[in-house]
């Protein structure tokens, strides 16, 4: 399986830095303070579009895609309601930047957390604060739930992972995973024992949970830090993106690279900020040079 491109489009003023969807629709939000829409089939963009006051880090779909939450980088968090296009909800709760916003839906919660280490818990049906915890652990990039909701696991500028209980939110533990931040983690779907990490240092590391979160294996993945981790193809093959300008697929068990897209292969000329997942075969990438770009597994 070789990963393609299929359409490539552009129309932010700025950085791009957060990308969600469903079907062939992707939303975007920008350093240009916008929210966009667009349509994955024509590469145009929709009737649509949010401006904000300040840069937009995080967006996230909920409730079925019908509520999209907006986090700035004011740490303000604005809540909009697809069908009705309206504002629900503008929250001031966080003073600094969002950077990840989750949705459990077995415990009816939303995550939001920030640049100075604070994780804030909402009810999804009200969106009343239920928590606000300072943990005093840098920038928290990404929360990460597990199958059925009951935990939940922070990537944290220090370099730590923490869990917690979705119930009492208890911290079950903690331990040390990349030396200049961890920025993103993810369960290997097939492997279920075992904890992916991606780091600011460029590495990817496996941890086995069954062994109290010991390391099993270390891969120097990117040459910068790497942003994004996700399965494809029935679990054969892993996508990382990067700082580094370059997507890369690996063979998900033995870890060899398999594809590298850099700029001279149609890939991005700047950092890559995210990708949203829409099939086991296709993929959305975003990134600091304001493009769009749409990939697909073709048989070689």
């Amino acid at each position: 399986m070789l990963l393609k491109k299929r359409i490539e489009f552009s129309g932010h003023a700025g950085a791009i830095y957060s990308i969600d969807g469903f079907e062939n629709f992707v939303f975007t939000s920008s350093g240009d303070s916008y929210v966009g829409k667009w349509n994955l089939i024509t590469g145009t963009q929709e009737n649509f579009s949010i401006k904000l006051n300040s840069s937009v880090y995080k967006i996230k779909l909920i409730k079925k895609n019908s509520v999209l939450i907006v986090g700035t980088n004011d740490g303000s968090i604005h809540i909009f309601d697809l069908n009705k296009k309206i504002e629900l909800r503008h929250f001031v709760q966080h003073k600094s930047a969002i950077f990840e916003i989750q949705e459990n839906i077995y415990q009816n919660h939303i995550y939001t957390s920030d640049s100075d280490g604070n994780l804030a818990v909402w009810d999804s049906n009200s969106f009343d604060l239920l928590l606000f915890i300072p943990l005093d652990c840098g920038k928290i990039r990404h929360i990460l739930i597990n199958t059925f909701g009951e935990k939940i696991y922070l990537a944290c500028q220090n370099g730590e992972i923490k869990i917690f209980d979705t119930t009492f939110f208890n911290e079950l533990t903690s331990f040390k995973a990349h030396e200049n931040g961890v920025n993103y983690i993810i369960l290997h779907p097939a492997k279920k024992n075992i904890l992916l990490s991606a780091g600011k240092d460029g590495n990817i590391k496996a941890w086995n949970i069954l062994e109290n979160y010991k390391l099993k294996i270390k891969i120097p993945a990117h040459n910068y830090g790497i942003y994004k981790l996700d399965f494809f193809n029935d679990n054969l093959n892993l996508v990382s993106i990067s700082r580094d300008k370059s997507i890369k697929v690996w063979n998900s068990k033995s870890f060899e690279v398999l594809q590298k897209i850099e700029r001279k292969q149609g890939g991005h000329s700047h950092a890559i900020n995210s990708f949203w997942k829409k099939s086991d075969s296709e993929f959305v990438t975003v990134g600091d040079d304001k493009r769009i770009i749409f990939w697909e597994f073709e048989n070689s």
